[in-house]
């Protein structure tokens, strides 16, 4: 058998030029209609002539590449890196022992999936771009009153919380409206009480995580875990990560928001007592 560099190197490489240049059309397809959509609105509803043209048509072709790339990368590498982690982490030879055989899940004996899971929940979400630039945002239009860092931060720690959360819930079998239910009776009851300048950014908080980075792993994560994992099944057990992911970063980011607010009331309060004294 030839194992030459050439030989081997050859059809991968028209593989992956084929692979990308489907995925590059299909992005294509996808932005097409934003960019009609557009351009008619600015032309015939506005009837002005589109701003800096060329520049956004560079920009146009630079933001499809790079999603197209993206999306290449999603499907080459973090969609199999999510499915072999979760794999690898639950298999029942690495919990429970090489020979062991197990029909229900111990919940006690996956802490390293809970570790794992809350990693990856912060990692994906601090490099989340829907998550920068609302942050960007955010930081702009209150003149430096949401920092940047401690919003990402924040919504990270969400993410982390409630992935690691569905993990256990996936691992115990236990019902996903449960937890939908109590997170969001949470986040009525935090409504009420946090500042209103911050609310609406909490729930878009959830809604940016959700995202190009966020969800591929995410996904990858559940399905891998619950096709593991003795009694799950992935098609009932294996999705709903997702649905903790956008729902505790709006619990987090609200009491993130409630805190401040207290802390920065208590401050005022004992600035007026010893200016009192």
């Amino acid at each position: 058998m030839d194992l030459s560099f050439s030989d081997k190197k050859g059809p991968v490489y028209v593989d992956f030029i084929y692979d990308f240049g489907t995925i590059l059309f299909a992005t294509c397809r996808d932005v097409l209609p934003i960019i009609v959509l557009i351009t008619v609105f600015q032309l015939l509803v506005l009837r002005r002539r589109i701003p800096n043209l060329r520049r956004l048509i560079v920009g146009g072709i630079y933001v499809v590449i790079g999603l197209a790339l993206f999306l290449a990368g999603l499907e080459k590498a973090l969609f199999p890196l999510g499915k072999i982690m979760a794999a690898q982490l639950s298999d029942p030879a690495f919990i429970y022992g090489p020979g062991e055989i197990v029909f229900q899940a111990d919940w006690k004996a996956y802490g390293w999936v809970y570790l794992f899971a809350a990693m990856v929940g912060f990692a994906t979400t601090i490099a989340e771009p829907s998550l920068i630039a609302v942050a960007y945002k955010a930081n702009e239009v209150s003149a430096g009153t949401i920092s940047q860092w401690g919003l990402r931060i924040t919504v990270a720690l969400g993410v982390a919380f409630g992935i690691s959360l569905g993990t256990f819930r996936i691992v115990t079998g236990t019902p996903l409206y449960l937890y939908i239910i109590v997170g969001y009776m949470i986040v009525i009851v935090q409504t009420m009480f946090t500042p209103k300048s911050i609310i609406a950014l909490a729930y878009d908080s959830g809604g940016v995580t959700t995202s190009t980075v966020t969800v591929p792993l995410v996904a990858a994560l559940g399905l891998g875990l619950a096709a593991t994992v003795p009694g799950r099944n992935p098609a009932l057990d294996g999705f709903g990560l997702i649905a903790f992911a956008s729902l505790f970063p709006i619990i987090t980011v609200m009491g993130y928001a409630q805190l401040m607010h207290w802390r920065t009331k208590r401050s005022t309060t004992n600035k007026e007592k010893s200016n009192a004294l």
